[in-house]
């Protein structure tokens, strides 16, 4: 087992990606807290975990809110242990809204959830990590990090900021034995894209076709093992080719 006894919260893991991330980390032998606004859906994930044999809880958290990403870990470390791992994977989908047609509202909401919380929950895990000398953080970013295009005006500036964050993260910490890295999906066949997907031709792919969220979990859990420890402060997409055109 690749994460045995490793202690990971991931965040959003309700559905979608951080549910499959969630039941894989499990499958490697970690300690899993899915973390996720939905506790209902979250408390179905974990028991879908114990019931195939592994650890889990479900933790109701808002990444907007302060008190509860410091609740997770606190329930963490009394349950678990120490955070080894933090997946930031929460975030919506703007649904490529262009600038003039995004109100400060809505930018203000995307860029506090897909970006604001990924440096809350860093900085709340990070002391640990850098205490003990190890610990791993995989951020969730996108295409639309690397790309423009590929989502709207605010979306597409949070996954750019996730990127940056992450090399600036790992500039910064990378010394003290932990590693910060980015994931970067591409077309991935998700609830939260569902209605999206539908208008989007799979020739658009090199591969001609889309990603599933086994293949996100998979890259995560490569990141998050002992198998990347000599990668730090990087972006990798998963896109099928895109982002090679």
């Amino acid at each position: 087992m690749r994460l045995k006894d490793k202690v990971a919260v991931i965040t959003g893991a309700a559905s979608g990606m951080g549910q499959a991330e969630a039941i894989r980390f499990a499958k490697e032998g970690a300690k899993v807290v899915v973390a996720d606004l939905n506790l209902e859906g979250a408390q179905a994930v974990a028991d879908e975990i114990k019931a195939s044999g592994g650890d889990a809880i479900a933790v109701a958290v808002n990444v907007m809110k302060t008190e509860d990403i410091i609740n997770c870990v606190k329930t963490t470390e009394s349950t678990f242990g120490p955070v080894d791992i933090l997946v930031n994977n929460a975030g919506i989908f703007d649904k490529y809204t262009a600038s003039l047609d995004t109100t400060l509202d809505q930018w203000n909401f995307f860029l506090n959830v897909n970006l604001t919380s990924v440096f809350e929950f860093s900085n709340a895990v990070l002391p640990s990590m850098i205490e003990r000398g190890s610990g791993s953080i995989v951020n969730i970013a996108s295409v639309a990090g690397l790309v423009a295009g590929k989502g709207g005006a605010a979306y597409t500036a949070s996954k750019h900021g996730v990127i940056g964050y992450t090399k600036h993260l790992s500039s910064e910490y990378a010394r003290y034995g932990v590693k910060i890295n980015a994931i970067c999906p591409g077309t991935i066949e998700t609830p939260l894209v569902k209605d999206v997907l539908a208008g989007i031709p799979k020739d658009l792919v090199p591969t001609r076709t889309f990603g599933q969220v086994e293949q996100v979990a998979d890259l995560a859990v490569f990141l998050a093992s002992d198998e990347a420890k000599f990668m730090s402060g990087v972006a990798v997409p998963i896109d099928g080719g895109f982002t090679i055109q």
